[in-house]
């Protein structure tokens, strides 16, 4: 027997609808809906486990998302033909959910949560990332695992001023906006996307336009919800307290770290004084008190710690280091750093630093892309490597983490707009973060900025970025450019934002409160734009343009259009002709086929080899015009004629037949032109009993007068 649907219906305003089912799928997990628009169909799952693991104090939340590449009707690539390890796409819907989701669970409740999200069938008018959020939220609405409100996620485009909630990807291409909003229905919880140089405000309409929208899809997940019947939240284990610990912790150390956080000093010598703060405390307890609630007092001293620190801010309006809410820390940079590649830059804001690097090469190089919801390739992308040195830790390595794909995604986004449409190289920047002491990716917007410009990248403009932060307890609140990593972990909000002089073209922002109030919003807003316009002057202090030029060394790039009927005379049978040219002239030559025609990318760093491969482009396309002059060359002596080599074409040949030599009877070819003449010669078409070529030198020379017949 078919079990009960229950069905509820979304209405996007534009003729789409979105719908959410249950009761059909899944139904041993704690919670599934299926979400439907047009063909595409998402799978959305949780569960968690009913005890918390011993010892763990904190939500060991994981979001997955995976694309079925069986839901676009494909094989996957390669020749391992099962979806292995998630692409960069699915890693970095996973962190959009996550990071909307994990604040939402109540924070004493440890046990372990999965939220499982599949691209089941594709369309290809439909981005399917975009229905991540109302998935998983609308799985944990019907579960009865406890979560503290529901919430959903929309992305926003603008296509001649109109703003369109999850535009297609056809549509995004005309867009001058990408962003993706996740939020409940009271907060704005998530921001994240790139812009094409747009102001302040237009970022804000866009944001309050998605949150209407995400109001009707939560909206819907609560009618589904009560149709369904709405689940008894299960019990569980909650922390244990202790009052009088917490009071005795907070009288012995709240006054010591309020006067630590209010003199001002780096990140080490600050932990330190913390960390002698704390050994104090715990010497007020004895061995068997700290065996026994060792955990509550580490846990109520992290507690008095934020609650110091945050209202040394909110009473002073001055920081862990000394600055004012404003105030952005000390800024040094340099270019040309590294020697041997295309281009590099140093960047060190205070205690953060990264030193970037960008790669020229051709099409062949650019990141394919091939994903169930997304084929294509870049020719613009952006690296992020975060080693543990560069907090002073000591971790293993195990490979590329979702954060790292995440940062590099956002510097990416933030400086690919500004790559000239007309820019011929495919760039390749790698950011290697060596300090870290607050936001390293906006490091890594700046000193790639710089690494570009370095290279000789004709940036339409350069862009900076700066992260912000928000404390506030209600009543007060106190907006900080620049953030510290500890002003982010205590904070109530980390605010990326990347422009240029023009606007905005990236940002990131994670609120940790409910209900921010958009005039907060605004000027955290306007409070960036200044901090990052003052951080792009220190940019153009160090180079005030990109360079004139590629490096010496580094590789120049050369296009050339070629007739599509000319490609296999230039690959030659097996690809001969244009290894031995690559081989002869250092360079590295790249044909692809547009349009029925040969665009050519000649890489090389020896103009000479460059020139070499110009000409024998030239030498393979060139087609002498019927009745035109040339000048020609003699490069082989035959009985019948001459063997004769255009001089503008080298290696394009034609016989110059005896019989069109002189208009005199011609018994030797020598008695004419010899090897290594060079002379002009009319060009005649092909031989209409041959049908070759045909050419002739007589044909431009005066033609003797006839003799008259002697009676």
């Amino acid at each position: 027997m078919i079990p009960q649907l229950f069905v509820e219906s979304i209405d996007l305003g534009d003729g789409r609808s979105i719908t959410i089912e249950t009761g059909r799928l899944a139904k041993q997990a704690d919670g599934s809906v299926v979400v439907r628009i047009g063909k595409t169909v998402i799978l959305g799952t949780v569960v968690s486990s009913r005890k918390a693991s011993p010892g763990i104090d904190f939500l060991p939340l994981t979001v997955d998302y995976r694309e079925k590449f069986a839901a676009a009707g494909r094989f996957p690539g390669g020749f391992f033909k099962r979806e292995a390890r998630p692409s960069d796409s699915e890693v970095l819907t996973m962190r959009l959910v996550d990071r909307v989701l994990r604040p939402l669970f109540p924070s004493d409740y440890h046990a372990e949560v999965q939220v499982m999200i599949q691209l089941m069938s594709h369309d290809e008018e439909v981005m399917p990332d975009a229905l991540a959020g109302l998935a998983a939220s609308a799985a944990l609405a019907l579960s009865d695992i406890p979560f503290e409100t529901l919430i959903s996620e929309a992305r926003v485009g603008r296509i001649d001023g109109k703003f369109i909630i999850n535009p297609s990807r056809a549509q995004l291409e005309l867009s001058d906006i990408d962003m993706m909003i996740g939020a409940s229905t009271d907060s704005i919880a998530m921001v994240e996307g790139e812009m094409k140089e747009i102001s302040e405000a237009e970022m804000l309409e866009a944001i309050k336009f998605a949150h209407e929208h995400i109001k009707n899809q939560i909206a819907a997940q609560e009618r589904l919800q009560a149709a369904f019947g709405k689940k008894e939240v299960r019990t569980y284990e909650t922390e244990k307290t202790d009052d009088a610990i917490y009071a005795k912790v907070k009288a012995a150390a709240y006054d010591k770290i309020y006067n630590i956080a209010k003199v001002g000093s780096a990140k080490h010598e600050r932990s330190a004084a913390f960390d002698a703060v704390k050994e104090e405390v715990k010497a007020l307890f004895t061995e068997e008190e700290l065996a026994e609630n060792g955990d509550l007092v580490s846990k109520y001293f992290y507690k008095t710690n934020k609650e110091a620190v945050r209202n040394v801010t909110l009473d002073l309006g001055t920081r862990l280091d000394g600055r004012k809410t404003t105030e952005i820390r000390p800024i040094w940079c340099e270019v040309d750093y590294l020697p041997s590649v295309h281009g590099s830059a140093l960047f060190t804001r205070g205690e953060t630093q990264a030193l970037a690097t960008a790669t020229l090469g051709t099409s062949r190089e650019a990141n394919q892309i091939d994903s169930p919801s997304e084929q294509g390739e870049e020719k613009f992308y952006l690296h992020y490597n975060f080693p543990p040195f560069s907090t002073g830790e000591a971790r293993p390595l195990r490979g590329t983490s979702r954060r790292e794909v995440g940062h590099g995604n956002l510097a990416q986004r933030a400086l690919k707009n500004m790559i000239p449409a007309e820019n011929p190289y495919t760039i390749r920047v790698v950011s290697e973060v060596l300090e870290s002491n607050g936001s390293s990716s906006m490091a890594t917007v700046c000193a790639g900025t710089l690494a570009l410009m370095d290279a000789g990248i004709q940036m339409i403009r350069p862009v900076s970025g700066i992260a912000m932060g928000l404390i506030t307890d209600g009543d007060r609140f106190a907006v900080l450019s620049d953030i510290l990593g500890d002003e982010d972990h205590l904070g109530d909000m980390d605010f990326k934002v990347t422009g240029t002089s023009e606007g905005i073209t990236a940002c990131q922002m994670d609120i940790k409160i409910d209900g921010l109030k958009y005039e907060i919003m605004e000027q955290a807003l306007a409070q960036a734009r200044d901090g990052r316009l003052h951080i792009l002057g220190k940019l153009l202090e160090t180079l005030a343009k990109p360079n004139a030029d590629v490096k010496a060394h580094s590789p120049k790039i050369i296009t050339r259009t070629i007739p599509g009927n000319f490609i296999g005379a230039l690959i030659g049978p097996g690809g001969k002709v244009i290894q031995e040219l690559q081989k002869a002239t250092g360079t590295t030559i790249v044909i692809n086929e547009v349009n029925e025609e040969g665009v050519i990318e000649i890489l090389g760093t020896d103009p000479a080899g460059i020139e070499a491969v110009l000409a024998k482009i030239q030498s393979i396309t060139f087609k002498p015009q019927m009745g035109e002059a040339y000048e020609v060359k003699v490069i082989k002596m035959l009985d019948f004629g001459a063997v004769v080599e255009y001089t503008a074409a080298p290696g394009n040949e034609v016989l110059l037949h005896v019989s069109e030599l002189a208009w005199e009877r011609t018994e030797n070819v020598t008695d004419v032109v010899n090897m290594g003449d060079v002379f002009q010669v009319k060009y005649l078409g092909l031989d209409p009993k041959t049908r070759k070529e045909k050419v002739s030198r007589k044909a431009l020379l005066p033609r003797p007068p006839r003799e008259e017949k002697k009676e």
